[in-house]
């Protein structure tokens, strides 16, 4: 295993052993079907292979209540988003505590086996204040919160299935899997990064600048459900690929996505986001600006300093932080604040509108923002989604 001690102390497994197996899959049959959305079956996938680690189900109401007003466990344990199912109140009434019920996929094949330890009210509005900062439901995460049924349900795990995927099946490395991999590289320090777009070249180059000082990175895009208008996943990994094969060291760098859906907490999701990786085996993390923000809810660097809620340690995973970064027409290369001593007229940028119009318009993004691999798929993509219908 990495050097790198999983949250809480043990990584999490929640599927049935072999002996177990076939008999809960015939119970399972008559129990009573919750079919979970995209985000649940997100949740419970992480569940179940330990990025959730130390979390064995669905939250009751201790560890959800300080999560969303302390961020952490009812142990005390960090912790920043609620990892919660919910229920109708007509679901709710006819449940008992030690019920069982089974978790299916929007196909109904079975995956899991819940069993119910305490079913419990919510207040959605406080969930939004506190984990978003914000109670409009313009925010994507609040939307999501607010969308979910009146009551909550905890319980642990029994999982029978994995979570069916059609794509990425190369890169789906479990957290034991990503650990044995560092092991094998010999890679005793791994640096996280955390992504939902596509990595331009300010991306790259803090992402080697953190790689100076450690023994390799994990690449680790986010593949769960977006916002509508966030650039797909398997467009996201095409350009991740090309990267990888053309940019960086083959025996310092891999390449694995992460199965959560994005939550769009800004700095709540930044502390997230660090545990997983420290699940995975990440030893630091990288937490650049307005990391897993959305609009304008939080200010530039509030994922920065949300890490300084917590005592020097105690997340047990070293951040690595990064002001923005560009590239600088006089030094002649990327920079930062900290490096560059000229102003914003010297840097290089786009604006979004004027990317997403050059690329619909097939030209190549310059390569002081894209590497022309990258681009090139963008471009792909781009006249594809404009094309008629």
């Amino acid at each position: 295993m990495s050097p790198m001690e999983p949250h809480g102390g043990k990584l999490v497994n929640l599927f049935a052993s072999d002996a177990h197996k076939h008999e809960l899959a015939k119970k399972a049959q008559g129990l009573k079907h919750r079919v979970l959305n995209q985000r649940e079956l997100s949740d419970l996938e992480l569940l179940s292979i330990g990025g959730f680690s130390p979390l064995e189900g669905f939250m009751t109401q201790p560890d959800y209540k300080r999560v969303v007003s302390e961020m952490r466990l009812a142990s005390g344990l960090p912790w920043s988003i609620p990892v919660t199912l919910s229920f109708s109140k007509e679901e709710a009434a006819a449940m008992k505590e030690g019920q069982e019920i089974a978790l299916a996929d929007e196909s109904s094949k079975i995956l899991a086996v819940m069993t119910i330890q305490q079913v419990y009210p919510y207040d959605k509005q406080d969930e939004a204040k506190n984990v978003y900062r914000t109670t409009e439901e313009a925010h994507p995460g609040v939307a999501a919160v607010y969308k979910q049924s009146e009551m909550l349900a905890g319980g642990k795990i029994q999982v029978l299935e994995e979570v069916p995927h059609a794509e990425h099946q190369a890169y789906r490395l479990t957290p034991a899997q990503t650990r044995a991999a560092f092991e094998q590289r010999a890679w005793k320090t791994i640096v996280g990064f955390q992504t939902r777009n596509p990595v331009h070249r300010a991306h790259e180059y803090i992402q080697k600048v953190a790689l100076e000082t450690v023994d390799g990175l994990l690449l680790h895009p986010l593949v769960g459900e977006t916002k509508g208008d966030d650039i797909p996943a398997d467009v996201r990994m095409k350009c991740y690929i090309a990267l990888m094969e053309g940019y960086y060291p083959k025996d310092r760098a891999l390449l694995s996505v992460l199965p959560a859906a994005m939550r769009y907490a800004g700095p709540r999701e930044a502390i997230f986001h660090a545990i997983m990786r420290k699940n995975y085996g990440c030893t630091h993390f990288i937490v650049g600006r307005d990391h897993a923000g959305v609009g304008s809810y939080y200010g530039t660097y509030d994922a920065q300093k949300i890490f300084s809620e917590y005592k020097p340690g105690e997340l047990g995973i070293q951040t690595m932080f990064f002001e923005n970064t560009f590239f600088c027409k006089t030094c002649g290369s990327m920079a930062s604040s900290k490096t560059c001593p000229h102003d914003a007229t010297h840097q290089y940028s786009l604006s979004g509108t004027k990317m997403r119009q050059m690329l619909t318009e097939g030209q190549m993004l310059p390569v002081e923002i894209s590497r022309p691999e990258v681009a090139k798929i963008l471009i792909d993509n781009a006249k594809a989604q404009a094309a008629p219908k």
